[in-house]
């Protein structure tokens, strides 16, 4: 048994094992005739496994990376509602005669014309009456109506937690690629070494060769 593990017991806050490096291959093998093939395989599948990580934790960051947007986009257009909304309320308990370009004569605004994507390429007119209630994609084809308040207070947090996510994926993906870069190093140490390893035997063999031959003539 080597006594070093292929992969360390230290591992980052989400559980991912850190790849320690072998300084010393004779040493990590048991010694000058140790076996290399075994650790070696070992190194390619550690190799696999993080490679296997990368590979998921590159389509979670893409995955958050396009949500997140959209999770902004939502949510400053519930704020924009409730401060629309809002202001609308203040007019009313005004009691002065100023009127701005949104309102008519009797200090009411007018519906907000607006644009609403249908896919990529398609985009609606529709005009928004003042509410106090939106619709929010849950996602799995769930819609559900929240009052606005608590529309803005889910937006918030859903937009927290995928930025807290973002950056923990981003985090550990770059822990990863270390420890893969880590394991591939160790991994030509290895090869190199038993290469070398190799040469000198048989060098060793052909001087005792050689030796042998001229003792005989």
């Amino acid at each position: 048994m080597p006594p070093v593990p292929t992969l360390g017991q230290d591992k980052n806050p989400r559980g991912i094992p850190k790849a320690p490096f072998i300084a010393n291959v004779e040493e990590y093998i048991g010694g000058p005739d140790g076996d290399v093939e075994g650790p070696l395989k070992e190194f390619q599948d550690a190799i696999a496994k993080y490679r296997y990580m990368d590979g998921s934790l590159t389509q979670r960051r893409k995955s958050l990376e396009d949500k997140i947007p959209d999770i902004r986009k939502t949510l400053q257009m519930v704020e924009f509602l409730k401060q629309r909304r809002d202001g609308k309320q203040k007019a009313g308990d005004e009691e002065d005669d100023s009127e701005d370009d949104d309102e008519d004569s009797e200090g009411t605004k007018k519906p907000l014309t607006t644009t609403f994507e249908l896919n990529d390429t398609l985009f609606a007119e529709a005009q928004l009456d003042d509410t106090d209630t939106v619709y929010l994609w849950l996602g799995a084809n769930v819609m559900l109506s929240y009052e606005i308040p608590e529309a803005i207070a889910l937006l918030r947090s859903k937009l927290d937690a995928a930025e807290t996510s973002l950056k923990t994926a981003i985090e550990d993906l770059e822990f990863t690629r270390e420890q893969l870069t880590v394991m591939e190093v160790n991994t030509a140490r290895m090869y190199n070494w038993d290469v070398k390893r190799r040469r000198e035997r048989r060098s060793a063999e052909e001087a005792a060769a050689k030796g042998a031959k001229d003792k005989d003539s």
